[in-house]
């Protein structure tokens, strides 16, 4: 036990320390969750609140918004969901193959990468891991407070992430195939009354605003919009997706599960079958979304928790050498992660390629060179159209004194900026715009700088800069009469 806490310990104080000096500059979607949380909210334009409602807090107790802050909580969330997986397994095992149960989740590569980088998962999991364990708590037994404690956490955890709402594909799976795992009916309506509690902020957010949320989640899943037209079937995305799987659980420990998966689920327990339907069926069925549309590697996040919890015991009882080997090559690569992320800014493919982590590096330049553009200009205000300029942007302006906007869109907003930052019809004058294909057909700007770096995120998409008047973005279509002010 000291053992097991010693080492929750030292990783994530590792892992804290390693985000002090990290050279992996704030990414898109981190940019964009800080700027959720400046504005709090029941929702945003494709994410439920609670991860922006986390780094508001972090920030603003801490009195800085500068990377480190914003990052902060994710080792200490995936700490704290290590332990629940560790308190749940010694539930039904010994206490060393606990604790192994909970080390593994802790270091597997996914969420090594998911403390470094923070994103919506890291906030989802806690709650989903508790969900999960008062799930088996009541398939023994029947007790309302456990049940309504159980629908509001995974509500919290959905208020994260809308993939925890595959905890209930699960439990109801185990209630058609496994008899033993039922909860009572009392007992589910009280869990499911809880759940809508929690989720009801954003429920009611997205019934005010158009079901932003959930339309863009649908936009993700493209073919349920529009089967006939969306479908289309890769076996190279599907490839790429179970390669991903690999890589998130540790490439041992997932062709582990793999093996074993047919006889837990043929000559094991109750409690395996259980763990087993926790586990695979979101396997499956994100595999499905990825033969039909495509998918990323942490969109079956939620699946191992299940399947540590099944995985590491099983190992532990019958090849104990593979579990260790398993857990050696994860903590090998949980290592190397933010040893990388330490030399990101020089770490080449090949010695002379490009940068290995070339996404994540060359944004603050960018930004500065941008900067630098406006102010020489005698500008105070930026526009741009594309998501990943904008969020970068507009996390570095701050203190700056410039504003970024995005252009106004053409038809719904693709994006939250052009929801809610598009350029104002009320502003007047000229502003620097950051272009990748150049000005609007009928708009006379001046060239003011080109962007073309041979390093990091924008290395292979040069951009240019151009003074332009406002009036060729927000100047009414001639069809529509200018309304006095």
């Amino acid at each position: 036990m000291n053992w097991g806490i010693a080492a929750f310990a030292l990783i994530t104080a590792l892992r804290l320390l390693s985000l002090v000096f990290t050279r992996v500059e704030l990414f898109v979607d981190e940019a964009q969750y800080w700027l959720w949380g400046q504005s709090l909210d029941f929702g945003y334009y494709s994410k439920p609140p609670l991860f922006a409602w986390v780094i508001r807090g972090v920030t603003d107790l801490a009195g800085s918004d500068a990377p480190f802050w914003i990052r902060a909580p994710g080792p200490v969330l995936h700490a704290v969901t290590g332990g629940l997986i560790w308190a749940i397994a010694a539930r039904f095992a010994r206490p060393w193959p606990a604790m192994l149960t909970g080390l593994a989740y802790l270091t597997m590569p996914g969420i090594a990468v998911g403390s470094l980088l923070f994103s919506t998962d890291t906030v989802m999991l806690p709650f989903f891991a508790l969900s999960l364990g008062l799930f088996l708590r009541l398939s023994g037994r029947a007790s309302w407070p456990l049940a309504a404690l159980m629908g509001f956490s995974l509500g919290l955890g959905m208020m994260g992430k809308y993939a925890a709402v595959y905890l209930l594909l699960g439990v109801g799976l185990s209630a058609l195939l496994v008899p033993k795992a039922r909860i009572s009916g009392r007992d589910a309506l009280v869990a499911l009354g809880a759940l809508l509690i929690a989720i009801s902020p954003n429920l009611w957010w997205n019934a005010m605003h158009g079901l932003s949320t959930l339309g863009h989640t649908l936009d993700n899943v493209e073919w349920v919009r529009d089967p006939a037209r969306q479908t289309e079937f890769s076996l190279g995305d599907l490839a790429e997706f179970l390669g991903g799987q690999f890589a998130f659980f540790g490439p041992v420990l997932f062709a582990a599960y793999l093996l074993l998966l047919p006889a837990a689920w043929r000559r094991g327990d109750a409690l395996s079958r259980v763990l087993v339907l926790l586990s695979f069926p979101i396997l499956a069925l994100v595999s499905a979304q990825a033969f039909m549309s495509g998918a990323y590697a942490n969109w079956a996040a939620t699946a191992y928790v299940g399947a540590t919890l099944l995985i590491v015991p099983l190992l532990y009882r019958r090849a104990p050498r593979v579990l260790a080997f398993s857990l050696a090559v994860n903590i090998a690569i949980s290592t190397a992660l933010p040893v990388a992320g330490l030399m990101a800014d020089t770490l080449r493919i090949g010695g002379g390629g490009g940068l290995l982590l070339e996404r994540y590096v060359g944004r603050d330049e960018m930004a500065r060179r941008v900067f630098a553009a406006a102010r020489g200009q005698g500008v105070r205000a930026i526009l741009a159209t594309n998501r990943d300029v904008l969020a970068d942007l507009t996390y570095r302006a701050l203190g700056t004194g410039l504003v970024v906007y995005s252009t106004p869109p053409e038809g719904p907003p693709q994006n939250h900026y052009a929801q809610r930052a598009a350029l104002p019809e009320s502003f007047t004058g000229d502003l620097l715009f950051v272009a990748e294909k150049g000005l609007p057909e009928g708009c006379t700007g001046r060239a003011a700088g080109r962007l073309s770096p041979e390093d990091g995120a924008y290395r292979k998409r040069p951009m240019t800069l151009w003074r332009a008047p406002a009036a060729c973005w927000n100047a009414p279509p001639p069809d529509r009469p200018i309304q006095p002010r």
